[in-house]
Parts: structure tokens; C-alpha cells; sequence
């Protein structure tokens, strides 16, 4: 049997198209009045964005706006949020974007309620623990469907001085309402919802072969994979689809909330990736996992079958190793059909690399949790894999 555990997943989630023009209500909800958006500068130039602000102008709302969050968020981001946040007399947050912008908005937040510096508080180092005092409440909207930084307690920044990334965790980071709107993902390009969409997926599927004991986030990784299978490639090809998109953004949830559990040695890889090649993280992880999947094969041949079987695939009379099999073709032919590249190659990263990135995922939490332990020498190996890509 096993030991005593706990399971939680308690954020409110308003999800439906137009939700977001009924943010004044979700304010009043927390008792919030001036908030401080975040968001990165990339979206904070687009028509989107430009409709949101004038939903708060319209609803009477004053903020403040800090919109200069990096493609993956460093320290210097969060401290610089954190004095607007102070600076401002702002009571709540609300990060709009990516996950990039919504870990900003959590992590800034952090500093809001406490003070001090961002890597004060790394998991790694205890850091949440630290974490003590109450952190004014945050709104989490994304317009990507892949990361489920919404409905997550963690924010991942970028060590400007360390060149690694490190994860900022405590329930209390949790945002207070999330607010999933498909309209506001229709713009968004076919690469960026092909890859965050991938991201989504690798959680689920991490999360589920993670050996850590959590039936329910077990069977939510499993509807999360049904639905990436079921919805990706129709929103990629067809970005007005309200119903592909509004699924995909609850499948990103549904993967957040899965990985409860922790992830894997892929996430490792990405992370490591981002912060030495600046590869964005949900196109280092869809060319990383099959590689990982393929190194997992002997430990989680039972998982990837259950993978198999939630991707679409008739595994009935198959072995699960045949089946596990199946489960990482089926990854092929849907980075293939989305466009994804096969290998690290085709994204310019260099060899000569090799042992920065291997030394830096080695360092990184989340292969802990992986099905089978991983060396530096093991993540070496994966990168060639990785590299060499998968057509070959």
C-alpha cells in the first residue's frame, strides 16, 4: 500500500468564449480594485491585448502594467514587476499571455507579498518554505494552450547570473481564477499553437509515467492526452475553430494540473535548452520527447501503452511494449502533421553545447521523477538523439 498522501487542484477556472469581458466580476470576486497587468512585450503590441485593456477601461478599472516579461522570464523581470506592483499601489495581478507571462505574474507576486529577491525562494534551496506571508491575488489568462501555468502553483525564471532556470513553488502562488476564453488564442500563429500545444501533451504524458502515486492526476493526464490527440492538429490547420481551440486550452489545464505528480527527464532537457540556446519551451520539449519516451521504453512500457490507447490508437491483443511502441510512432506522425521539427539539428542548436545543456538538465528538479534515473552522461545521449532527429 501506499503511504498517507494528499490531492489538491482548487482553482476556479471560468472557461468559454467571451469570458474575459467579465473581468471586473472576477476582480470584485477577490475583492481586488487596482491591478498590475503583466504580460510580455511581444503581446502587449497586438489587437488582443489593445481589446483586453479596453474591456478594463470600459469597466471603470484603473491599473497598472508592467509588459516587458522575457521569452523565458528572468529575475530582473519579476524585481522590476514587483517595484512597478509597489510603486503603483497595486492589490492584485493579473498575467495575460503565455506561460511566460503568467510565472511573471506568479512570481512577481511572491515578491509583492514578501520582498526580498526572486532566487531567494528557488524550490531547489527550500525556498518555499520562505514563503510566509500573504500574496495578494492573482488572475491568470492565457492565450496559449499549452503550458497550464494557470491553474499551476509553480513559476519557472531564468537566473541571469547562473544561465539556468530554477522553479518558484507554493500553493498560495495558485492563481485565485483562471480565465480560459478561446477567442483570444484565434490569432495566434500556427507554430506557436502547434509547439505550445506539444507542450501540453509532453505534461500529460510526463506526469502519467511519473512514478509518483496520484490516481486522480493519472486519469486526468489520460483525458488531457485524448484531448491534445483529438484537437491539436484541427487547431494548427484551422485556427478558427472555436471548439479544437477551447478543448486545447483545457487540455493545457488538465496537463498542468496532471503534473501535480512532477515531470521527467524531457522537461529537463527543455529547461535546459531554454536557458542555454533560448529555445522556447514548448518546441524544445515536442523535439525532446520522443527521444525521452524511446529511453523510457523499458521502464514504462505499461504507461505508454495507456499512452497508446489515449492517443487514438487500437492497442487491443498487443503486448505493452508493442503498444508503447505505437504511443511514440504516433508522436511522430503528429509533430509530421503539425510541422514541428524532427530534430535539434533543424533549430540551430550547436554541439559544441552538448555538455553546458547536459550539465545544466542534470542540475534541473524534474528528472527526478522521471521512470528510470538519468545520468549527465544519459541527458549527453539524449541530446545526440535529440539531435540527430528522429527521421533518420
Amino acid at each position: 500500500m501506499h503511504p498517507v498522501t494528499r490531492f489538491s487542484f482548487p482553482t476556479t477556472i471560468i472557461y468559454g468564449p467571451g469570458a474575459i469581458r467579465d473581468i471586473k466580476t472576477y476582480l470584485a470576486e477577490l475583492a481586488a480594485e487596482r491591478p498590475l497587468i503583466v504580460t510580455d512585450s511581444g503581446f502587449a503590441g497586438i489587437p488582443i491585448y489593445t481589446a483586453f485593456l479596453k474591456i478594463l477601461k470600459d469597466s471603470g478599472i484603473t491599473w497598472a502594467e508592467y509588459n516587458a516579461v522575457q521569452p523565458n522570464p528572468y529575475d530582473t523581470d519579476i524585481q522590476q514587476a514587483a517595484e512597478v506592483f509597489r510603486n503603483e499601489g497595486c492589490d492584485s495581478i493579473i498575467g495575460i499571455g503565455g506561460g511566460s507571462a503568467m510565472d511573471a505574474a506568479k512570481a512577481a507576486a511572491v515578491l509583492a507579498g514578501q520582498g526580498g529577491r526572486i532566487e531567494e525562494y528557488d524550490v531547489q534551496k527550500g525556498g518555499g518554505d520562505r514563503i510566509t506571508e500573504a500574496l495578494p491575488p492573482i488572475i491568470a489568462v492565457p492565450t496559449t494552450a499549452g503550458t497550464g501555468s494557470e491553474v499551476g502553483k509553480c513559476a519557472v525564471v531564468t537566473s541571469t547570473a547562473e544561465k539556468r532556470k530554477f522553479m518558484v513553488c507554493h500553493s498560495d502562488m495558485l492563481p485565485s481564477r483562471a480565465v480560459l476564453d478561446p477567442e483570444l488564442t484565434i490569432s495566434l500563429p500556427p507554430a506557436i499553437t502547434a509547439a505550445t500545444g506539444m507542450d501540453a501533451l509532453t505534461h500529460s504524458i510526463e506526469s502519467l509515467a511519473s512514478p509518483v502515486f496520484h490516481p486522480l492526476c493519472d486519469a486526468i493526464a489520460i483525458k488531457g492526452i485524448q484531448l491534445v490527440s483529438e484537437n491539436l492538429e484541427k487547431a494548427v490547420k484551422n485556427p478558427e475553430d472555436l471548439d479544437a481551440r477551447g478543448y486545447m486550452m483545457i487540455s493545457a489545464s488538465m496537463g498542468a494540473i496532471a503534473f501535480q505528480k512532477d515531470l521527467g527527464a524531457c522537461h529537463s532537457l527543455s529547461h535546459a535548452l531554454s536557458a542555454v540556446c533560448s529555445i522556447p519551451h514548448g518546441l524544445a520539449n515536442a523535439v525532446c520527447l520522443v527521444p525521452v519516451m524511446r529511453f523510457n521504453l523499458d521502464a514504462a512500457a505499461e504507461v505508454y501503452a495507456q499512452t497508446a490507447a489515449a492517443l487514438g490508437e487500437n492497442v487491443y491483443g498487443m503486448s505493452d511494449s508493442q503498444a508503447a511502441e505505437l504511443a511514440v510512432e504516433r508522436i511522430i506522425q503528429l509533430n509530421t502533421a503539425i510541422g514541428i521539427p524532427s530534430s535539434l539539428r533543424e533549430l540551430q542548436v550547436r554541439e559544441d553545447k552538448f555538455s553546458q545543456i547536459a550539465a545544466t538538465a542534470y542540475k534541473d528538479i524534474c528528472h527526478q521523477t522521471n521512470p528510470k534515473p538519468c545520468t549527465e552522461d544519459d541527458f549527453l545521449y539524449l541530446l545526440k538523439k535529440a539531435w540527430e532527429g528522429y527521421t533518420e
